[in-house]
């Protein structure tokens, strides 16, 4: 890197550590340190919500899915806007006036502790393995910039995020997510400018949206309904609504954000904020990935985008007769693109099948050299979507544009880390430590086992980080871990809140059942995961009110009405 990329990244870490850890205010208290007093307006609010969804994995991940599969990916946020209502009118009030630290709180309240420990273990589980994707992907990045391998870019970025959360309370996370969005969104601005500048003369945006479209690359909507296909338009609606709900409403990295709002329409507000927000920037990320997907119809991309993959593989015979194909290849895809988009009139549609097989031959040859790299390496997985537009921005981009993207993938990447550990530890503390171990001890001491919490929960995440590079695509592979947990852990909200019929026993089996079937489906099905969310909420309700039928339910604790 330049020396002001490396001015620019310092710059920006030194600042956001230093203001994170001068906003921490009451950081001896409880309340001040997990829920910053309740005192934060709705839009810090909103926006450290956004940021606390909005990882490294969205900047990194997102991008490489939209140059490998398109625009579709957006399908999976078609339930937002309807989940963010439905929390507004029920979660969001309920849990602010149940004065509770965590979600799971109110459970023993409603039900019994071993509901109440249940349902947070799940959240623990699916939480600390969702967080080590979310470590994964700033590596990504690091490892191609430093030149170092994945074990070191994962323990520097994972160990000193959590040095700097252990450091500083809920307030300050939220008022660093606020600084970090700015960054975020110039990022995305400058990164879109850089791209569309370096098109070839004569391809305008309408020539690079027509050759993404021609490969499906500019699809946004699939009607058809099919329970195997992840991205449709209604595994967004259904799937993503259940998906949404449980994260936004059960999820403690979520919930924490809302209560630490002024009032209840002040949280209400920021969920709002987020649910007409959301969508459109993720039009832009995912708007960027197939951008560079065009920008490489152009400029020829490695063969294999990983590069220790590729250099395992790069001498060998096969290799080596398969990049010299890719090479010829490239040029004849590169001619087909600039005589599509520059082609009008009747033999427009000739140029454009011409694209298409052209387009196909460089893929196939693609996924032969993957085979070989697989073969040589005796693994059965690969995966470098990941690699993609960090590739790109660390090649392509000018001096300071660099620097100012590392950044946002750093801003975008602390502030979940940094949230969703804080999270971790509150439920840790609240839920377990509290509860069983010491339930009476002064502010002071449980802040310091929290502390402690932190750090573990650092570590566990660095090592879920070390194998998640390897499972896909790091936006499904995070998505894919809470789906497994999200459906149930949103059922059993359903039994808590909207019955009162169920009891303590159909809540704590009906939620074993529905982690059990969602398993089941997991593994033995095809079904996308987005309906694991569904599968979970419906069996945990189901199973839930049988088993209560034969028991006397507990009355519903008063909630306050302040």
């Amino acid at each position: 890197m330049h020396w002001l990329d490396w001015a620019i990244v310092a710059a920006y870490l030194v600042y956001i550590v230093y203001d994170g850890l001068r906003l921490t205010k009451k950081s001896n208290e409880i309340e001040g340190y997990f829920l910053a007093s309740r005192s934060l307006p709705w839009w810090a609010v909103g926006l450290s919500v956004m940021a606390t969804q909005l990882s490294a994995i969205t900047l990194v991940g997102t991008t490489g899915q939209a140059y490998s599969d398109g625009m579709r990916f957006i399908q999976f946020y078609f339930g937002l806007p309807f989940a963010m209502v439905i929390l507004c009118v029920t979660a969001v009030p309920f849990f602010y006036r149940a004065k509770v630290f965590t979600a799971y709180e109110y459970l023993e309240r409603r039900f019994d502790a071993k509901t109440r420990s249940l349902t947070s273990f799940f959240f623990l589980i699916s939480r600390g393995l969702s967080c080590g994707v979310i470590v994964a992907a700033p590596s990504v990045v690091l490892s191609l910039v430093l030149g170092w391998n994945e074990v070191t870019t994962i323990l520097v970025m994972g160990l000193t995020t959590t040095i700097y959360t252990m450091f500083g309370g809920v307030q300050a996370v939220t008022w660093t997510d606020v600084k970090q969005m700015i960054v975020i969104f110039v990022g995305l601005a400058v990164i879109l400018y850089v791209i569309l500048g370096q098109f070839p003369a004569g391809v305008s945006v309408s020539d690079a949206m027509q050759l993404a479209g021609s490969v499906g690359r500019m699809k946004t909507v699939d009607t058809k309904f099919d329970l195997n296909e992840t991205y449709t338009l209604w595994s967004g609606l259904i799937g993503g609504l259940f998906l949404m709900l449980s994260y936004f409403g059960c999820d403690q990295s979520q919930v924490q954000r809302f209560l630490t709002a002024r009032s209840v329409s002040e949280g209400r507000t920021s969920l709002l904020m987020s649910a007409f927000v959301k969508i459109p920037m993720q039009v832009l990320i995912l708007f960027i990935g197939v951008m560079v997907f065009v920008f490489y119809q152009f400029v020829q991309p490695p063969m294999i985008f990983k590069a220790d993959d590729r250099a395992k593989v790069e001498n060998t015979a096969d290799y080596v007769k398969l990049n010299a194909q890719f090479d010829l290849a490239f040029l004849a895809r590169q001619q087909a693109a600039t005589a599509f988009a520059n082609t009008e009139g009747v033999a427009k549609e000739t140029a454009k099948q011409e694209f298409i097989a052209a387009n196909k031959t460089m893929t196939g040859i693609r996924n032969e050299a993957i085979g070989v790299f697989k073969r040589e390496a005796k693994t059965d997985k690969f995966n470098d979507t990941n690699y993609v537009f960090p590739t790109f921005v660390t090649t392509y981009a000018p001096a300071g544009v660099i620097g100012l993207i590392i950044a946002a993938i750093f801003a975008a990447a602390m502030s979940s880390i940094s949230a969703e550990l804080a999270s971790l530890s509150t439920a840790t503390v609240i839920d377990f430590y509290r509860r069983y171990f010491k339930k009476d001890a002064p502010d002071s001491h449980y802040l310091n086992v929290s502390k402690i919490a932190t750090g573990l929960w650092g570590v566990f995440a660095c090592v879920v980080a070390l194998y998640a590079g390897r499972l896909g695509s790091l936006i499904e592979v995070v998505n894919k871990f809470g789906s497994y947990f999200y459906g149930s852990l949103l059922g059993v909200f359903v039994l808590a809140i909207g019955t009162k019929r169920a009891t303590g026993n159909g809540a704590f089996f009906g939620l074993l059942a529905g982690i059990g079937a969602v398993a089941a489906v997991g593994n033995y099905t095809k079904i996308s995961f987005l309906w694991y969310n569904v599968v979970g909420c419906v069996v945990v309700v189901v199973v839930g009110m049988l088993v209560s039928l034969f028991e006397t339910p507990k009355p519903a604790p008063p909630v306050t009405t302040s």
